[in-house]
């Protein structure tokens, strides 16, 4: 596989507690279960490593508890850390809530994460043939997504962008995502976000929308939870690429192991049609597992998929 994926985006820690449902507001539930681990753009970072790909964490995060964390999480993925410590804030976190229907809701703190400044950007040297992914989260307004968006406007020629815009994409104003956009080589989204962008509810019509608006040659994913996802390229019509049947337990996480492996896929040289496929199978195996980061390694994906191999999706690249 060639190229590294530089990781801009914000890791945090994730408290994960599983409860039967919901409370009220201004009532209480017990978890049935909780655990403390590194989330958010880790998952994207773990799903990519495991995937074969070379990682590099070159967010910001913090000193403290939180900091310490993340910093093992990367290290057990054989992940580099670009960036020291930010010396006045710990990293972030997030409580994400799962019920009974394997749904989740989150409620955020924001940390350290969020300071990667325009100083800190400039002393990465991505190279051509280098992925760099950022996400909606990192654009929303302030002056450090004006720091990105310059940094990644300024990216070499070889270095493809891959951006997933988020549930914030609503948030960040049009100007913001129009430059993001003409810098980016594939477009990640969940139909919900992409019904949000282009107002269609039609995954294979938003990705055709969100094509012209993505650098040419780019490629556009839209993805449809268990339905799979519509990939739009340059010359093709969108096409639906079926998911994978499989008894959900947690959905957490099951975007961004999409993401992640779908990069590394391509990177490995898969055409988008196949390389949906295979990020469609880490996706299917990350929902039959709890926690945020469930992304599978290669040979599980590989196994995955050769019991499903009479599901082969016609069309281009294969």
């Amino acid at each position: 596989m060639t190229g590294r994926l530089l990781h801009v985006g914000p890791v945090i820690v994730d408290v994960v507690m599983a409860v039967d449902a919901l409370p009220r507001a201004g009532g209480g539930v017990f978890a049935s279960s909780a655990r403390t681990l590194a989330g958010g753009g880790f998952n994207v970072i773990a799903a990519a490593a495991r995937a074969g790909m070379e990682v590099v964490y070159a967010g910001s995060h913090g000193t403290g508890p939180h900091g310490d964390l993340v910093r093992a999480a990367l290290r057990s993925e054989g992940v580099a850390v670009a960036h020291a410590p930010f010396p006045d804030a710990d990293t972030g976190f997030c409580v994400a809530l799962v019920d009974g229907d394997a749904e989740r809701t989150f409620i955020t703190r924001l940390g350290a994460e969020t300071e990667v400044s325009l100083a800190q950007l400039r002393t990465l040297r991505p190279r051509p043939g280098d992925y760099v992914y950022t996400v909606g989260y990192s654009l929303l307004p302030g002056p450090r997504a004006d720091d990105l968006l310059a940094w990644i406007g300024d990216l070499p020629e070889g270095v493809r962008l891959v951006l997933d815009p988020a549930p914030v994409v609503g948030d960040l104003p049009r100007r913001t995502l129009d430059r993001a956009l003409a810098r980016v080589d594939l477009l990640s989204l969940s139909a919900a976000e992409a019904a949000t962008v282009t107002g269609s509810t039609i995954p294979e019509e938003a990705a055709a929308l969100l094509l012209p608006r993505i650098r040419p040659g780019g490629t556009v994913v839209v993805r449809d939870a268990a339905k799979g996802c519509a990939v739009a390229g340059a010359g093709d019509t969108p096409l639906r690429v079926p998911g994978f049947p499989v008894r959900a337990v947690d959905t957490n996480g099951a975007g961004d192991a999409h993401v992640g492996v779908f990069t590394a896929a391509v990177a490995g040289g898969l055409a988008p049609v196949e390389a949906a496929r295979r990020a469609n199978a880490a996706a299917a195996l990350s929902v039959t597992r709890r926690g945020p980061a469930t992304g599978p390694t290669a040979g599980e994906t590989d196994a995955f998929l050769a019991r499903h191999g009479d599901e082969a999706p016609p069309g281009r690249g294969r």
